[in-house]
């Protein structure tokens, strides 16, 4: 990105999540590319991480966002048990108005021009569709269809993740692995969300869903009549009957505001960075909420993608996937014996982790 505006660089070299490797700034005028592609550590291996395309309002949120991301994708490589550090891309744009081919070549040769320290995927607003494109520039691109050498959709296995860690959850809380007869709000039916749902009606839960698209609460309210569908999510989380409350669109959903008034006694879902800021974990813990860090949770699908890499196998990423639940009860374990949030416990595991990495090298 060549006009790079001092409101940039401050984001860059001021950033509260600190200790990134390298933050490429990427614009390509002929397609209209912007984009941001942040390194933020490859202690462990090459970084992996998605690509996000959505309209940031400035800049500086741009580069604020992959940042952050970049840094939760080390800890989730980590706890995910993956020789992959963290890394993040955005787009920055609508990607309804401006996506098109050209656009994701050009991603896809910044991809290039890392040589490898950084692999991509699909993340919000990006599909495997767009990762077959972006791939015909570079070597280093998963989430591709079967048809082009890829394993195909992610979110299959990001759901049973997310749905493993809820089964923690309620051993932990309840003393069984199941949510038979617990109310579960899920907040975003999307590409993770309405997968989750289905997992959660097998398990025998009842289920309340949300949703800005309204064509995406059809799609499962349509299969599913005995699913209660509301408004937004300031209903949903305030809903007296709720047991667990999934978190499944974008991050921040755990905020001042909304962590007062959750009924829920579980959080556990499929959105990134659902912490708004540190001390949220605290303010959870102090009101009896047990909070399944969503980078641990929702770690299915950077195994399927990580895989990808080797010679997709679904039955060995599903297997790999399925340890998301031991992974979760152990976290809660380490959380009870140091007297802190699950939050603070995974990331000391993580952090623990990537630090014996680097001292190895």
């Amino acid at each position: 990105m060549t006009d790079v505006t001092d409101g940039v660089l401050h984001t860059l070299f001021q950033s509260e999540q600190g200790g990134h490797e390298q933050v490429v700034l990427c614009q390509d005028r002929a397609s209209g590319l912007k984009a941001v592609i942040a390194i933020h550590s490859t202690a462990l291996g090459p970084a992996l991480g998605g690509t996000r395309f959505y309209p940031y309002a400035t800049e500086e949120a741009a580069v604020a966002d992959a940042l952050n991301l970049a840094r939760g994708m080390s800890y989730k490589n980590a706890m995910a048990g993956l020789d992959h550090g963290g890394g993040k891309a955005v787009i920055i744009g609508d990607p309804e108005k401006i996506k098109s081919e050209e656009l994701l070549l050009a991603y896809g040769r910044f991809v290039a021009s890392l040589g490898g320290r950084y692999v991509t995927a699909c993340d919000v607003g990006t599909y495997v569709a767009d990762m077959d494109v972006v791939a015909r520039e570079n070597r280093w691109t998963t989430g591709r269809s079967p048809e082009n050498g890829g394993a195909g959709d992610s979110s299959v296995l990001t759901a049973f993740g997310v749905f493993q860690g809820m089964r923690a959850s309620a051993q932990h809380l309840w003393g069984a692995p199941t949510l038979r007869g617990r109310t579960v709000g899920v907040a975003g039916v999307g590409k993770v969300g309405h997968i989750l749902v289905e997992h959660l009606l097998e398990d025998g839960a009842q289920v309340v869903i949300t949703d800005v698209r309204e064509d995406s609460v059809r799609r499962i309210t349509d299969k599913h009549p005995e699913i209660t569908a509301v408004a937004d999510t300031e209903t949903l989380i305030r809903l007296p009957e709720l047991d667990v409350y999934a978190p499944c669109a974008l991050g921040g959903a755990l905020n001042d505001g909304t962590v007062p008034v959750v009924t829920a006694k579980v959080v556990c879902g499929a959105a990134n960075n659902q912490l708004a800021h540190p001390g949220v974990e605290k303010d959870l813990a102090d009101r009896g909420i047990l909070y399944a860090p969503d980078y641990v949770v929702n770690a299915g699908g950077v195994i399927q993608v990580a895989d990808e890499l080797h010679g997709f196998d679904f039955d060995r990423c599903k297997a790999k996937a399925a340890k998301i639940y031991d992974t979760t009860l152990a976290i809660f374990a380490r959380a009870k014996t140091d007297g802190i949030p699950p939050a603070a416990a995974a990331d000391r595991i993580a952090e623990q982790r990537i630090a014996e990495a680097r001292g190895a090298l």
